[in-house]
């Protein structure tokens, strides 16, 4: 059974995020910025990249780390409380961002991006979204326009989260539509999920 039909059966109700924030339950969320975020940072992954966003950007303090590098960043979510949040460290900081409210899946943006940045929105969505996932990232990009992904690593059924395993990743993301680097990928455990590793892999839209 492949990650998809098995998750698929063990998909809970819909998830109040916005009840999740506002109530502080949100075991996903890292302490900082994602090392992972630090790497490509450091090794000037992000050098040629002018607008990027974040889908289900949540309280994520890289948004605020883009917007400090001079970025065109934009972050999209369901709850307010999240987004509140950002508005708020944001004007801290003396930083400028597009806050997004609503689905992340039907936001249309006005121009493409160079860059999207995923860390929990994948992995917190149904399986049975993750196609309208792929179409929504693929249409936000430009061609050439990378996607810098962590996929959850996670043998259990159900979630979220929901595991991205490697395999499945290939079938969502299609070599006729995106350029997959070489392996090996680097892994980053998650302090809060019981150490389950994500995997860094930057995709680049055909």
């Amino acid at each position: 059974m492949s990650d998809a039909a098995a998750d698929s059966a063990h998909t809970p109700p819909g998830m109040d995020w916005e009840a999740r924030f506002r109530e502080g339950h949100t075991p996903w969320e890292r302490p900082g910025l994602h090392p992972a975020f630090l790497q490509w940072r450091d090794s000037g992954a992000f050098a040629d990249v002018k607008r990027i966003i974040i889908p289900g950007c949540g309280r994520a303090p890289e948004l605020a780390a883009f917007a400090q590098m001079g970025l065109d960043a934009a972050g999209t979510d369901l709850s307010e409380t999240a987004l509140n949040y950002q508005r708020n460290k944001l004007k801290e900081n003396n930083l400028s961002a597009v806050l997004i409210p609503g689905d992340s899946l039907a936001y249309a943006p006005d121009a493409p991006f160079d860059a999207v940045y995923e860390q929990t929105f994948l992995c917190a969505i149904s399986p049975k979204l993750r196609g309208d996932y792929e179409r929504a990232v693929h249409r936000w990009l430009r061609p050439g326009g990378r996607l810098f992904a962590l996929f959850m690593q996670k043998e259990e059924p159900g979630g979220p989260p929901y595991g991205c395993s490697i395999a499945a990743m290939h079938d969502l993301f299609p070599g006729d539509r995106w350029t997959w680097p070489e392996p090996p990928y680097p892994a980053f455990p998650h302090p809060s999920l019981s150490g389950k590793p994500e995997l860094a892999v930057i995709l680049t839209r055909r």
